[in-house]
């Protein structure tokens, strides 16, 4: 497939690449390793790294040639796996940690800065894998430092497996404790699905399902520096006006991350797959999907009508994207993690935006409530309450909804956290003081809604 661009359209994306920080946040390289379970650990291990090496040893070398030849910054390049729940189902949780470090250590050696897929799909129940794994996620991402972790615990199909919500509540609780002197940065690796996407490029929920080919390239692309200048620009536009802004600039970003994408798998002659145009802010400034809400005219994210905002910027860039691509999938949408977004951070320091609103505002967004650091005396089951919150609004509404909180042990509610490059770092945002326990203990299943009864 040829993809062409008009001179002014070139013009304007490298524009937009030197003045309003464009760029492909990432190519990430999918790959199944069903062919690698052993039932020794040792020969899966050796598999596992062999296997990675060999597909993925030029991913980041094809995407620096690929960087330099069109002008185009490529940030990471990534790799994610078939879950290793279903990869390693006969492993106990002690093994799971030694496959995690086998992950870790081809990461390392092809360059990578993060694989996903050390991860589960429990949204019916747990097999003894999914049970393996999942115990096995605080000490494997507290002694790696590349891995990412995922478990699905419902879907719009399914409902909400509530064993597996509670579960999570101490697995991140744990994780975060287990890390405590880096101020949690193990439960930064996790995150906890509804409606998980097969094919998402982004970390820390990437993972190759089982549907998927035997590998495959998907590009991650983001602008929110670009929707911020082009809606600054146009202060009296409506909103239909406003929204065929947005529209015409998520075709122009997707066009360039198709393009990057076809080039990636050309030369490393593996199938392309899809394009994820998410707006995903990073901790610089001018890169803030909150600063796009404040140009609609919002004195700060958080306040009265920031939801209806966000709506439609997550609405225009789906329209745009799929207007570009007939590739568009993933998540695409906007992103809002707290940590990673100046503009966020600074509403919740100036009490602006809080966990509830950012709750409100994960239903009319791309994922949920995202790089939130919590104080560090939330107990397991407060967590699991936020995470059944944030299922239920993935499954009523049939979207991908998702919870990466950090407990920031030590620290209480104003204090800081920091983790560093793209993850930044937040003020502690205050939770509700009354207990949950008691819901979050009933166990099963939430039933699935009447919607999908859909054939």
């Amino acid at each position: 497939m040829t993809i062409t661009f008009a001179r002014e359209e070139i013009q304007q994306t490298i524009n937009m690449i030197q003045k309003e920080n464009l760029d492909i946040r990432t190519i990430t390289m999918g790959i199944s390793l069903l062919d690698c379970s052993s039932e020794d650990i040792g020969k899966m291990e050796t598999k596992i790294y062999d296997k990675i090496t060999k597909n993925a040893g030029r991913l980041v070398e094809v995407g620096e040639q690929i960087s330099a030849r069109y002008g185009i910054p490529i940030i990471n390049k990534r790799v994610s796996v078939t879950p290793i729940a279903i990869a390693a189902a006969q492993m106990n949780s002690e093994e799971m940690v030694r496959i995690a470090k086998a992950l870790n250590k081809a990461a390392r050696e092809i360059g990578i800065n993060f694989i996903g897929g050390f991860s589960a799909l429990v949204q019916k129940g747990f097999t003894n894998g999914d049970l393996a794994l999942i115990d096995a996620i605080p000490q494997a991402l507290s002694e790696t430092e590349f891995v990412c972790s995922s478990v699905n615990i419902g879907t719009t199909k399914a409902g909400i497996n509530m064993d597996a919500v509670l579960k999570m509540g101490n697995i991140i609780l744990k994780a975060a404790q287990l890390t405590a002197d880096n101020d949690g940065i193990a439960a930064a690796k996790l995150v906890v699905f509804c409606n998980a996407p097969e094919d998402n490029p982004f970390m820390a929920g990437a993972f190759h399902g089982v549907g998927e080919p035997e590998r495959v390239i998907n590009v991650g692309v983001s602008g929110p520096g670009v929707v911020a200048k082009v809606v600054k620009e146009h202060p009296n536009a409506d909103f239909s006006e406003l929204s065929n802004l947005i529209k015409q600039t998520a075709f122009k970003i997707t066009r360039m991350g198709e393009l990057i994408g076809r080039a990636a798998s050309k030369s490393l002659n593996v199938p392309f797959g899809i394009v994820d145009l998410s707006l995903a802010p990073t901790p610089a400034i001018g890169d803030s999907v909150a600063e796009i809400l404040e140009n609609m005219g919002l004195e700060r994210c958080g306040t009265h009508g920031t939801t209806a905002a966000l709506a439609l910027l997550n609405d225009a860039v789906k329209k745009g994207g799929a207007m570009a691509s007939s590739h568009v999938g993933g998540l695409s949408g906007a992103f809002i993690p707290v940590s990673e977004d100046a503009g966020m951070v600074r509403a919740v320091e100036e009490g602006a935006l809080t966990l509830d609103k950012l709750e409100a505002m994960t239903c009319v967004c791309s994922v949920g409530l995202d790089m939130i650091a919590l104080p560090g005396d939330v107990s397991a089951e407060t967590i699991s309450a936020i995470i059944a919150d944030e299922a239920a609004i993935g499954m009523i509404n049939k979207k991908t909804t998702a919870v990466r909180v950090i407990p920031a042990i030590g620290k209480q509610a104003g204090d800081r956290v920091e983790f560093g490059g793209l993850l930044g770092g937040a003020p502690i945002i205050a939770i509700h003081p009354y207990s949950s326990n008691l819901f979050v203990h009933r166990g099963g299943r939430i039933p699935a809604p009447i919607i999908s009864l859909t054939n």
